[in-house]
C-alpha cells in the first residue's frame, strides 16, 4: 500500500502539469464551442448548443480551409514517406561519406520554417524584375511562365505540398535510416546464401522489420499535416483566405485573432472538429499498424 502511495506521490507533478496545461484547456474549449452567441468583453452568453458547429461547417471560410488540408495531408503524407523511404535505402547501402550526406539530407529540417519559406518565394514568385528561378526553367525547356504564388489554385497547392515535403523529409529519412541500421544482418546473409533478389529481401525483410517505424511516421504525419499554418503563411502570407489558402488551424486563428477575430466560440468548434478528425485518423491507423503487426 506504501508503495502504490509512493508511485501517486512521484506522478503528481506530472500529473498537476498534464491536467493545468492539457485537461483543463481541452475542457474550455469543450465549454467555448457550446456557447452561443458568447460575447467576449462581457464573458456572457445567451445559452447553449450546437449552433457555433452548424456556423463552422458551413463556413465557405472552413469549408476552403477544410479542402486544403485534406488534400495536404493526401498527397504530402505518402509522398514524403515514399521518397524518405527510398533515400534511406540509398543512404545505408553507402559506406563512404554516409554520415556527410545524412548530414546534409538533415540540414532543412533544423532551419527555420520562414527563412525556407522565403527561399520558395524568390524560386516560384513572380516579380516585376524576374519570372522566378523555376519559371525561367520552365520557358527554358519551352513552357509558359505559371505563376506559383498569386495565380491559380493548382499552382499555389503545388508549391505548398512541394515545401511542405521539403521541410517534413528530412526527419523521416533519420528515423528510417536508423531503423534500416538496426536491421539484422544475419537476416540479409541468409538471404543471399538462397539467391533472394534483392527486391524480394527489401519486400519480405527490411519493409516487415522497419513496418513499426514506417506506420509511427505515418501517423505522426498526418497529425502534422492537419496542424499546418506556418507553411502556408510563409509562402502566401497572413491574408490566407484571400488567396484561398487558409487550413483549419489557419481558420481557428483567424476566428481568435484575425481581423475579423474575437469569436472564441467558432474557434473553439473548428479545433475540437479537428481534434475528431485527427483522432479518427490515427485510430484507422493504429488498427491497421496492429492488425499487420499480427500478420
Amino acid at each position: 500500500m506504501k508503495s502504490s502511495w509512493k508511485g501517486w506521490i512521484y506522478l503528481l507533478p506530472a500529473l498537476a502539469f498534464l491536467g493545468v496545461f492539457m485537461i483543463y484547456p481541452l475542457f474550455d474549449v469543450l465549454v467555448y464551442s457550446v456557447e452561443e452567441g458568447y460575447n467576449s468583453a462581457s464573458q456572457t452568453s445567451y445559452g447553449i448548443g450546437l449552433y457555433n458547429y452548424s456556423y463552422v461547417l458551413h463556413d465557405p471560410y472552413f469549408i476552403q480551409a477544410l479542402k486544403n488540408t485534406f488534400i495536404l495531408v493526401i498527397i504530402t503524407v505518402p509522398l514524403s514517406t515514399g521518397i524518405a523511404l527510398l533515400i534511406s535505402v540509398g543512404l545505408n547501402s553507402i559506406k563512404k561519406l554516409k554520415e556527410l550526406f545524412q548530414t546534409l539530407y538533415f540540414l532543412p529540417y533544423v532551419t527555420n520554417t520562414l527563412a525556407v519559406g522565403l527561399v520558395f518565394m524568390i524560386l516560384f514568385k513572380k516579380t516585376p524584375y524576374s519570372d522566378g528561378l523555376v519559371n525561367l526553367l520552365i520557358q527554358w525547356f519551352g513552357g509558359s511562365s505559371v505563376d506559383f504564388i498569386d495565380g491559380p489554385y493548382w499552382a499555389k497547392m503545388f508549391v505548398l505540398c512541394f515545401y511542405t515535403v521539403w521541410i517534413v523529409m528530412p526527419f523521416k529519412i533519420l528515423i528510417l535510416t536508423s531503423a534500416l541500421a538496426s536491421v539484422n544482418e544475419d537476416y540479409y546473409k541468409a538471404a543471399k546464401v538462397d539467391g533472394t533478389s534483392g527486391w524480394r529481401i527489401f519486400t519480405k525483410i527490411t519493409l516487415p522489420m522497419i513496418s513499426p517505424m514506417i506506420f509511427y511516421l505515418i501517423i505522426t504525419g498526418f497529425i502534422g499535416a492537419f496542424k499546418a499554418y506556418s507553411d502556408a503563411v510563409a509562402l502566401f502570407g497572413t491574408d490566407l483566405n484571400a488567396a484561398g489558402m487558409n487550413t483549419i488551424v489557419g481558420y481557428v486563428y483567424d476566428m481568435l485573432y484575425g481581423n475579423g477575430g474575437g469569436y472564441p466560440s467558432y474557434a473553439s468548434s473548428a479545433a475540437l472538429i479537428l481534434f475528431a478528425i485527427v483522432l479518427t485518423i490515427t485510430t484507422i491507423n493504429l488498427l491497421i499498424s496492429d492488425r499487420s503487426s499480427t500478420f
